[in-house]
């Protein structure tokens, strides 16, 4: 990666990883080594932060709440539209570090970062729409009205297959609600938070009314300092996306202590293609869905729900596809799939196929791709799996390309397959027929929190709230009425008048 590029953002080629504001400090505690999974040559090497430093952040983050919650909304929003902004003007930068540092295609890349500004747009307009109810009270003379409030530090525990993306979407709304946000990255991608941090700084710095403590970053050690941000009273609450064993193992020490949690879990998607789709849409759309971010996307489709009447056609044009899909170094112009992140993602992905021949699978793909790769990298071909629904591997999520293919009969028969796994998150059907569109999206349809009609389960747009139900986690972030899980709510009741009217009619004569 050339200095110049780190320059650009800001960043120093000697990586703290401790940012509080502005003001770096460097690490006390193991070092990490950050390596790029486009040839695994090294990136950075620096000292992660101890617990005393993780503990000294929140704190600051908790100072800043203070002055923060009584900045007015709108300003809170006019530094989140220049940081906006800013990413605008070094998007192409920002990507060839994501690209860099996680192996996402250059055009996936520049989408994530155009997904940050967007959400910033959107929660500047919220700034100003941070509303709440006036109700009709049953005392004459009073009124029963809602406010929100700021509620206090958010701590935000991303993960590597959206290093930038996943904070922005906690970080622009909580920042309009006037809270904090204290910032763990997966210590896979810190050198993409840390361009980010730069840049929010910069924006601070042109605000000299709102305090540089409301941007704070934290680079540890993985689990152990996800775990201190979790049991962390300061931060009433935790935003997490990772893993379903990560996310329960958060959302446990933050119930401990009755806090808040925000779980971005785990989603083992799934679509059916009825007799009556477009075979030319579904293909296009299963096969992004399926490959892109080498099926390391939390809305990666991972099952196939084929009708019978169309099953052998769309296995066949999909091995065709799949045979012929550009694969290689992510900045190159014309690839498609990049790199799986490291070694350990391979060897899960291996034994997940293994798995799945054992229970009577046929296995197409899923072998090391060696030619006109990097070398040094992970990359592989995807895989199409033809396998019975009641195979055990099948009610798993394996971080990586494999698609899971079975026959269905009955409409009733594809809704049930399609629910019968622990997860849910995103959900897509492909049909002509609108009957079955309803009731896809009906209560008794899909029950993932993403239900999507004639579109792949990949590319949720920011203006809907993000997030799915069961082991995904239960979630909302981004769109929608988001925003509220980021404030706490008083109920207010003024009477105005010269009485004393008690609720329900209650006599309380003395």
């Amino acid at each position: 990666m050339s200095k110049e590029l780190l320059t650009a953002l800001g960043l120093s080629t000697q990586p703290a990883a401790i940012h509080v504001g502005a003001r770096a400090i460097a690490g006390s505690g193991p070092e990490l080594s950050v390596r790029s999974p486009i040839d695994g040559r090294e990136l950075a090497r620096f000292q992660s932060a101890s617990p005393a430093q993780i503990e000294l952040a929140i704190a600051e983050a908790g100072r800043a709440f203070t002055r923060l919650r009584e900045l007015p909304a709108p300003r809170r929003g006019e530094l989140v539209r220049r940081f906006g902004e800013r990413l605008r003007a070094h998007k192409r930068e920002l990507a060839a570090l994501v690209s860099a540092e996680v192996g996402k295609i250059t055009q996936e890349a520049l989408g994530e970062v155009q997904e940050m500004i967007d959400i910033c747009e959107f929660a500047t307009g919220l700034s100003r729409q941070l509303y709440g109810l006036t109700i009709a009270s049953e005392r004459p003379q009073h009124r029963l009205a809602e406010q929100w409030h700021p509620l206090g530090p958010v701590g935000v525990i991303s993960a590597f297959n959206f290093p930038v993306a996943v904070w922005a979407w906690n970080a622009s709304l909580a920042l309009v609600c006037g809270d904090p946000v204290v910032w763990k990255p997966s210590e896979k991608a810190p050198l993409s938070a840390l361009a980010c941090h730069a840049l929010l700084c910069a924006t601070l710095a042109e605000m000299p009314d709102v305090p540089e403590g409301v941007a704070t970053l934290i680079i540890g050690d993985g689990r152990g300092a996800g775990q201190q941000l979790a049991a962390s009273p300061l931060l009433p609450l935790i935003s997490a996306t990772g893993s379903v064993a990560m996310g329960r193992s958060v959302a446990q020490t933050v119930a401990a202590r009755l806090g808040r949690s925000l779980l971005e879990l785990g989603g083992n998607n799934g679509a059916i293609v009825t007799a009556s789709a477009d075979l030319e849409l579904a293909l296009r759309s299963i096969v992004f869905a399926a490959v892109g971010t080498c099926g390391q996307r939390c809305t990666s489709l991972r099952r196939l729900i084929v009708q019978r009447t169309h099953y052998e056609t769309l296995r066949d044009r999909l091995l065709s596809i799949y045979d012929r899909l550009p694969i290689g170094d992510p900045r190159s112009e014309g690839t498609l799939v990049g790199p799986l992140i490291d070694e350990a993602a391979y060897q899960r992905m291996q034994l997940a196929l293994a798995a799945a021949r054992t229970q009577g699978g046929t296995v197409w793909g899923g072998e090391r791709a060696t030619r006109n790769v990097p070398s040094g990298g992970i990359y592989v071909h995807p895989a199409i799996v033809e396998i019975a629904p009641n195979a055990a591997i099948v009610q798993e999520e394996t971080f990586a390309p494999v698609l899971y293919m079975m026959r269905y009969d009955s409409f009733d028969e594809a809704l049930a397959l399609h629910n019968g796994v622990p997860q849910g998150l995103a959900s897509a059907i492909f049909t002509s027929d609108v009957r079955e569109a309803e009731r896809f999206c009906s209560a008794s349809g899909s029950d993932c929190g993403i239900v999507n009609v004639n579109i792949g389960t990949s590319g949720a747009e920011i203006g809907g709230a993000f997030g799915g139900e069961k082991l995904t986690g239960g979630g909302r972030v981004a769109g929608s009425d988001s925003w509220k899980a980021y404030m706490r709510r008083a109920t207010n009741t003024v009477n105005y008048s010269n009485a004393l009217p008690l609720a329900q009619g209650i006599r309380f004569d003395v």
